[in-house]
Protein backbone atom coordinates (compact mmCIF):
# COMPACT_ATOMS: atom_id res chain seq x y z
CA UNK A 1 0.00 0.00 0.00
CA UNK A 2 2.84 2.46 0.73
CA UNK A 3 4.60 1.90 -2.50
CA UNK A 4 1.01 2.60 -4.23
CA UNK A 5 0.77 5.93 -2.33
CA UNK A 6 4.69 6.64 -2.90
CA UNK A 7 4.11 6.17 -7.12
CA UNK A 8 0.85 8.01 -6.90
CA UNK A 9 2.45 11.16 -4.85
CA UNK A 10 6.13 10.81 -7.81
CA UNK A 11 3.25 10.54 -10.43
CA UNK A 12 1.41 13.61 -9.08
CA UNK A 13 4.74 16.18 -8.90
CA UNK A 14 6.50 14.67 -12.37
CA UNK A 15 2.90 15.81 -13.86
CA UNK A 16 3.14 19.02 -12.27
CA UNK A 17 6.95 19.44 -13.16
CA UNK A 18 5.81 18.47 -17.11
CA UNK A 19 2.91 20.78 -17.10
CA UNK A 20 4.66 23.76 -15.61
CA UNK A 21 1.99 24.24 -12.76
CA UNK A 22 2.97 24.14 -9.43
CA UNK A 23 0.58 24.00 -6.41
CA UNK A 24 2.73 25.39 -3.75
CA UNK A 25 2.58 28.60 -2.63
CA UNK A 26 4.26 31.32 -3.69
CA UNK A 27 4.82 35.65 -3.86
CA UNK A 28 3.04 35.65 -6.34
CA UNK A 29 -0.51 37.39 -6.20
CA UNK A 30 -2.87 36.71 -9.18
CA UNK A 31 -3.09 39.43 -11.55
CA UNK A 32 -5.38 42.66 -10.12
CA UNK A 33 -7.44 44.53 -12.09
CA UNK A 34 -8.83 48.17 -12.11
CA UNK A 35 -11.01 50.04 -13.80
CA UNK A 36 -10.51 53.69 -14.80
CA UNK A 37 -13.86 56.09 -16.06
CA UNK A 38 -12.88 58.96 -18.36
CA UNK A 39 -14.88 60.83 -20.34
CA UNK A 40 -17.54 58.54 -20.61
CA UNK A 41 -15.45 55.95 -21.30
CA UNK A 42 -13.94 52.83 -19.37
CA UNK A 43 -10.46 51.77 -19.22
CA UNK A 44 -9.03 48.52 -17.26
CA UNK A 45 -5.84 48.29 -16.14
CA UNK A 46 -3.67 45.30 -15.39
CA UNK A 47 -1.53 46.20 -11.54
CA UNK A 48 2.07 45.22 -11.42
CA UNK A 49 3.19 42.63 -8.80
CA UNK A 50 4.43 44.53 -6.16
CA UNK A 51 4.23 46.71 -2.61
CA UNK A 52 3.67 50.31 -4.41
CA UNK A 53 0.60 48.62 -6.78
CA UNK A 54 -0.55 47.02 -3.60
CA UNK A 55 -0.08 50.26 -1.60
CA UNK A 56 -2.22 51.97 -4.51
CA UNK A 57 -4.98 49.51 -3.89
CA UNK A 58 -5.32 50.47 -0.54
CA UNK A 59 -6.67 54.41 -1.09
CA UNK A 60 -9.54 52.84 -3.71
CA UNK A 61 -11.86 54.04 -5.53
CA UNK A 62 -10.29 57.61 -6.27
CA UNK A 63 -11.77 59.99 -8.51
CA UNK A 64 -8.38 62.69 -9.63
CA UNK A 65 -8.31 65.42 -11.49
CA UNK A 66 -5.63 64.56 -13.54
CA UNK A 67 -3.47 67.34 -15.27
CA UNK A 68 -1.62 66.93 -18.64
CA UNK A 69 2.38 67.33 -18.63
CA UNK A 70 4.19 67.45 -21.80
CA UNK A 71 1.27 65.98 -24.02
CA UNK A 72 2.87 62.59 -23.07
CA UNK A 73 0.91 61.77 -19.72
CA UNK A 74 -1.96 62.60 -17.22
CA UNK A 75 -1.21 63.14 -13.63
CA UNK A 76 -2.50 63.61 -9.69
CA UNK A 77 -1.11 64.13 -6.69
CA UNK A 78 -2.79 60.98 -4.31
CA UNK A 79 -4.23 61.39 -0.78
CA UNK A 80 -0.88 60.06 0.80
CA UNK A 81 2.36 58.51 0.09
CA UNK A 82 2.48 55.40 -0.95
CA UNK A 83 5.49 52.58 -1.23
CA UNK A 84 8.24 52.83 -2.75
CA UNK A 85 9.93 49.61 -2.75
CA UNK A 86 8.63 48.82 -6.53
CA UNK A 87 11.48 48.66 -8.66
CA UNK A 88 12.46 52.43 -10.11
CA UNK A 89 13.12 53.07 -14.03
CA UNK A 90 13.58 56.16 -16.00
CA UNK A 91 11.56 55.06 -19.06
CA UNK A 92 8.40 54.19 -19.87
CA UNK A 93 5.67 52.30 -22.19
CA UNK A 94 2.39 53.98 -23.88
CA UNK A 95 -0.03 52.77 -21.22
CA UNK A 96 1.76 52.70 -18.22
CA UNK A 97 0.14 53.74 -14.26
CA UNK A 98 3.24 55.00 -12.35
CA UNK A 99 3.69 56.30 -9.21
CA UNK A 100 6.70 59.59 -8.74
CA UNK A 101 7.18 59.84 -5.26
CA UNK A 102 8.60 63.52 -4.23
CA UNK A 103 5.24 64.48 -4.95
CA UNK A 104 3.25 61.53 -4.85
CA UNK A 105 1.57 61.90 -7.96
CA UNK A 106 0.47 58.98 -10.28
CA UNK A 107 0.62 59.01 -13.62
CA UNK A 108 -0.49 57.57 -17.01
CA UNK A 109 1.38 57.75 -20.25
CA UNK A 110 -0.45 57.97 -23.52
CA UNK A 111 2.00 59.20 -25.87
CA UNK A 112 5.72 58.36 -26.35
CA UNK A 113 8.10 60.86 -26.44
CA UNK A 114 11.58 59.40 -26.04
CA UNK A 115 12.11 61.51 -22.89
CA UNK A 116 14.31 59.79 -19.70
CA UNK A 117 12.00 60.42 -16.59
CA UNK A 118 14.69 62.20 -14.25
CA UNK A 119 15.79 61.33 -10.98
CA UNK A 120 14.30 59.10 -8.69
CA UNK A 121 12.60 57.81 -11.59
CA UNK A 122 9.28 56.57 -11.09
CA UNK A 123 7.65 52.96 -10.09
CA UNK A 124 5.71 51.35 -12.86
CA UNK A 125 2.19 49.86 -10.93
CA UNK A 126 0.17 48.84 -13.42
CA UNK A 127 -0.35 48.67 -17.50
CA UNK A 128 -3.64 50.02 -19.48
CA UNK A 129 -5.25 46.82 -20.91
CA UNK A 130 -6.64 49.07 -24.17
CA UNK A 131 -8.46 52.09 -24.90
CA UNK A 132 -5.49 54.68 -23.21
CA UNK A 133 -6.27 57.18 -26.36
CA UNK A 134 -8.84 58.59 -24.02
CA UNK A 135 -6.53 60.42 -22.19
CA UNK A 136 -5.13 61.70 -25.51
CA UNK A 137 -7.11 64.95 -24.78
CA UNK A 138 -6.05 68.80 -24.11
CA UNK A 139 -6.04 69.62 -20.87
CA UNK A 140 -7.27 68.00 -17.30
CA UNK A 141 -9.96 65.18 -17.31
CA UNK A 142 -11.66 63.81 -14.27
CA UNK A 143 -10.35 60.24 -13.75
CA UNK A 144 -12.68 57.77 -11.50
CA UNK A 145 -10.53 54.96 -10.40
CA UNK A 146 -11.53 51.71 -8.58
CA UNK A 147 -11.21 47.86 -8.16
CA UNK A 148 -12.08 46.13 -11.05
CA UNK A 149 -15.29 43.80 -10.29
CA UNK A 150 -14.34 40.98 -12.33
CA UNK A 151 -11.49 39.94 -10.46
Amino acid sequence: MNRILMALALAATLGQAASGTDNTTTNRTPAMKIRLSVNNKVLTATLADNKTARDFISLLPLTLTMNDLFGREKYARLPRAISQEGKRTHTYQIGDLAYWSPSHDVAVYYRQDSEKIPEPGIIVIGKIDSGVAALDVAGSVKVTIELHDEQ
